[in-house]
């Protein structure tokens, strides 16, 4: 495990990391999860082994501190994983980021160019979403009032999610993950997809073959973001499907690296 300082107050960016070739990999978990825990198959798959790994947890999740001062906005998101990266001597990663993670990534490819030279976004957030009360994901959350989630929405989210997301979702503090799910249903300011769009490295976004075509489909491959559809699994690609997305994963990082 290593760890890196990113706020002023010192608060610390936690992330397993695995030997091996430059350029990095960098794997980003979505909300109310952490990367290790859903990555740790697939960054050892012998199609994707082999590249120096970092199952990296977000500010507020995971093995991350948790810090009760930090507002939790994407863009604050990205510009404390850009430090944790920076410390870790990262430069031009190939960023594999599920979720809320996705729309991490997206943003941290436009404010910090350099870290980034790959963007593989696993079934990411591209658009804001409405709250939705009585929902389990972030737009249930984003629902409540934090002063509502603190006090005991957080039990009703619990429930819903379930004991799989629980597990990992318990670790996240509870202002960071409220904070987070609404920063993440407001979106971005150009919005997370107008980013992605304007980005002018190699994308591709992976979904389920479930879900039906992505929203938006021509516009990011006249983009020239790769959209790939993968069977047999749901939002959790990368668990549902571990050959899937590792393959998939795989083609999207092959070739030569283009700025």
């Amino acid at each position: 495990m290593r760890s890196a300082g990113v706020t002023p107050e010192g608060d610390r960016i936690r992330w397993v990391e695995l030997p091996g070739q430059e350029p990095s990999r960098v794997y980003v978990h979505g909300l109310g999860a952490t990367s290790p825990a859903y990555f740790a198959e697939v960054a050892v798959h012998p199609l994707l082994a082999g590249r120096r790994s970092l199952l990296i947890d977000l500010l507020g999740h995971g093995i991350s501190d948790r810090p009760t001062d930090f507002d939790y906005t994407l863009e604050s998101h990205a510009d404390a994983l850009a430090a944790a990266l920076d410390s870790a001597g990262v430069t031009g990663a190939e960023l594999i980021a599920h979720s809320m993670g996705g729309s991490v990534a997206i943003v941290l490819a436009s404010r910090h160019p350099s870290l980034v030279s790959r963007l593989v976004l696993v079934d990411a957030n591209l658009d804001p979403i409405p709250p939705a009360p009585g929902a389990a994901g972030s737009s249930g959350i984003a629902a409540y009032s934090e002063e509502e989630f603190l006090a005991g929405g957080w039990e009703e989210i619990r429930d819903r999610a379930g004991p799989h997301w629980w597990s990992t979702m318990r670790l996240a503090g509870r202002e960071a993950l409220h904070r987070s799910a609404v920063h993440l249903t407001r979106g971005t300011v150009p919005t997370m997809r107008e980013l992605l769009l304007d980005l002018e490295i190699p994308r591709t976004h992976l979904l389920p073959s479930a879900d039906g075509p992505l929203p938006g489909t021509d516009a990011l491959t006249d983009a020239g973001v790769t959209v790939v559809s993968v069977p047999d699994c749901g939002h959790n690609i990368m668990l549902d499907n571990a050959e899937g997305f590792a393959r998939a994963t795989a083609a999207a990082l092959s070739g030569p690296h283009q700025r």
